[in-house]
């Protein structure tokens, strides 16, 4: 063994049932606490408390002890686009709005084979950057969603897998009634899977009726799951939508009905001073995906705002980056450089809050509050063990703030899913990530160039 990693479990230590883990440190809603341990029994946390409780309680249990090791919630990233992954090194330098050159001709193209591999890949990117459950945006591969939920099954990935509805094309009306009938029957698809959660998508508003908008919100209401959409991210799309229904995209879907506690918006990151207060109002939440701005945006959304007034806040990596420390890093440091600066505001929220929105406040965005984002005593156990014992925490002085500012994602030692140990060190424990990786190189970049992609930022060299 590498006299350097002689603190750390193995993993035939982890995947033992009904043992105590007494890790140095566990991060529980209301902070990183020392000398505290988790029962995990099933698949959940059936016991969580201090240690020399949870020995008392369960003499005849053995106790691992998980020295230099921080045991924390997965990270949950509320704004993906799994069906994208054989493209997302496409779109750097790319203006905005890349959905309409890139990503609406490279789904197209995917038959049911490459949409299972390119979603495989995201999934196991998405473990191994610390996320336990990912929401997907919805696809428009025409292959149905059946080879997601396949692939999210197969890494065992908690998924939030919509369905997208839309009734309008162009300047035409489809008929809604076969949309509708394909959308309740998704919502019942995976009611015994407890790694599917359905729900709807309405990617924009604009390709949408008012009465499509208000019946797939009302589904997703009745249904007790999340309606998606992506709103008011782009100054072209916020543009369109004044000239054509004389709304702005979220004032839009508040006309139509569908603008409530069960919309989860992703991006909002120009919204006006009315708009702000209508969200306030609404009880919707959003995903705020700050690498997203920073890549392909116009703007950084007002996370702290909402945050201040009450806008229940998830992140999303928007299919970027499948990492949850830099999310962390950069929920921050856009906040700080959009807005903090300017009126010398040097916390922007502070550590908690950002670990908070990538945990927890996901986890209730999303629906799944009493499922997984917390360890707490009956949630899923979907956790990270996180090696602490690296140069760049010594000394520690504040383990909130430093996760956000200066763990990385080499330093995840285990990614654990309803129980299961699903990653170990970086790669599955019971499947072969290398082959997918093998198939993948050969098949992606055959499949990118078919695909009728439209690129408008020349290359340097041509410069």
């Amino acid at each position: 063994m590498n006299p350097a990693k002689e603190h750390l479990p193995n993993q035939e230590q982890l995947m033992a049932p009904n043992q105590l883990l007494a890790p140095e440190w566990l991060l529980l809603p209301e902070g990183p606490r020392q000398n505290h341990a988790v029962l995990v029994t099933d698949g959940c946390f059936a016991d969580v408390g201090p240690l020399q409780i949870l020995q008392h309680r369960y003499p005849e249990l053995p106790v691992l002890r998980l020295q230099s090791q921080l045991l924390m919630p997965g990270f949950v990233d509320t704004h993906h686009h799994l069906s994208q992954s054989f493209g997302k090194g496409l779109v750097f330098g790319e203006p905005s709005e890349i959905f309409r050159r890139i990503w609406v001709p490279l789904e197209s193209s995917l038959n049911a084979e490459l949409l299972y591999l390119t979603s495989k890949l995201a999934t196991l990117e998405a473990l191994r950057g610390g996320f336990t459950t990912v929401c997907d945006a919805g696809t428009r591969a025409q292959e149905g969603l059946d080879a997601i939920a396949k692939a999210a099954k197969e890494t065992g990935i908690r998924c939030v897998l919509a369905r997208v509805c839309s009734d309008r094309h162009g300047e035409g009306v489809l008929d809604s009634g076969p949309v509708l009938a394909d959308a309740e029957r998704h919502l019942s698809a995976w009611d015994s899977d407890p790694l599917i959660i359905p729900s709807l998508a309405v990617p924009i508003p604009e390709i949408a009726t008012d009465g499509m908008l208000r019946s797939v919100y009302g589904l997703c209401a009745e249904a007790g799951r999340v309606f998606q959409s992506h709103v008011n991210e782009h100054l072209v799309a916020v543009e369109r939508s004044l000239e054509r229904f004389g709304l702005r995209p979220l004032e839009h879907l508040h006309r139509a009905g569908a603008l409530g506690p069960r919309a989860l918006l992703a991006h909002a990151t120009l919204l006006t001073p009315s708009e702000l207060s209508l969200l306030r109002d609404s009880g919707a939440a959003v995903s705020y995906n700050p690498v997203a701005s920073a890549w392909k945006g116009n703007a950084v959304a007002q996370a702290l705002m909402m945050h201040s007034l009450g806008v229940p806040l998830g992140l999303g990596t928007d299919g970027t980056r499948s990492d949850g420390f830099r999310l962390l890093d950069y929920s921050e440091a856009a906040q700080r450089f959009a807005h903090g600066l300017a009126v010398g505001d040097s916390v922007c929220g502070s550590g908690q809050v950002w670990l908070d929105a990538g945990t927890q406040g996901g986890a209730k965005v999303l629906g799944l509050g009493e499922v997984t984002g917390r360890i707490a005593t009956g949630l899923s156990a979907d956790f990270l063990l996180v090696d602490l014992a690296v140069p760049e925490l010594l000394p520690s002085w504040d383990l909130s703030w430093e996760l956000v500012r200066l763990v990385n994602r080499d330093q995840i030692q285990a990614v654990v899913v309803q129980g299961q140990l699903r990653l170990w060190q970086g790669w599955p424990t019971d499947w072969d990530a290398r082959a997918l990786m093998r198939q993948v190189d050969v098949l992606a970049k055959d499949a990118i160039a078919r695909a009728p992609i439209h690129k408008v930022n020349p290359s340097p060299l041509n410069r």
